[in-house]
């Protein structure tokens, strides 16, 4: 325990309360009195502290959320990788952690049919599971998103099928791929794999960021210039 306190700057008291939360693994016992601690120890309560001060979570919205509950938080994409890796450390990396459609549904009514039509386009997995199908706390947030953008008017009806986003999945991936092409050419043989993840980790969000204000400049600026073409003519 006083090595993980070092390890990870965080008071043993806290540590416990993270424990009997279940936000971090049980320790080994191999003795009545002994606890062996261990990475995914460190980096389970890297990750809770980050929800903490990044997302603004609290602890038991964090439990809430691992347990497919409180997907109204309006945390970015960052948010739900962490719970995600959170939930994989705390169970195992056998475990998906998941949430089910039906949780979904109750609070958007169409969260099954886009997520079906996302599940065909490839941009998120649906898998069988207890309660139903399942998906995982990412895809959720994407299903949650679309439910979102339909509450605003965006509906079939007034022609705005999901299946209207097909271009998201290949500009993600276009982007992507960039990404790492760039990434790697500038990291090689320059830095290591621990900083190399920790830059990553800040900077990521903020690409994310970096990229959302461009695209919204780059909409108003051909949504002006379709307008004025179209009154010109």
């Amino acid at each position: 325990m006083a090595e993980l306190e070092e390890r990870t700057g965080v008071d043993r008291e806290v540590i416990r309360i993270l424990l009997r939360k279940g936000l971090i693994p049980e320790p080994e016992r191999p003795a009545r009195n002994a606890a062996e601690y261990d990475e995914r120890h460190v980096r389970a309560i890297a990750v809770v502290r980050e929800l903490q001060h990044g997302s603004r979570l609290k602890l038991d919205q964090i439990k809430a959320a691992m347990h497919g509950n409180g997907l109204e938080q309006r945390g970015g994409a960052e948010t739900y990788q962490h719970l995600e890796e959170l939930l994989a450390i705390r169970f195992g990396v056998d475990q998906t952690p998941s949430v089910t459609v039906d949780a979904l549904v109750k609070r958007y009514p169409m969260a099954r049919r886009d997520a079906k039509a996302f599940a065909g386009m490839g941009m998120l997995e649906l898998t069988d599971g207890n309660g139903g199908e399942r998906l995982s706390l990412t895809d959720a947030r994407l299903v949650e998103i679309w439910g979102r953008i339909r509450e605003a008017g965006f509906v079939e009806e007034i022609g705005f099928p999901p299946e209207n986003v097909t271009f998201y999945l290949e500009a993600a991936e276009l982007v992507a791929s960039k990404e790492v092409e760039v990434f790697l050419k500038g990291s090689e043989g320059r830095i290591d794999e621990e900083r190399a993840a920790a830059m990553l980790q800040a900077a990521l969000p903020l690409m994310l960021d970096f990229l959302g204000m461009l695209r919204i400049k780059a909409f108003l600026r051909i949504m002006h210039n379709k307008i004025e073409d179209g009154r010109r003519s």
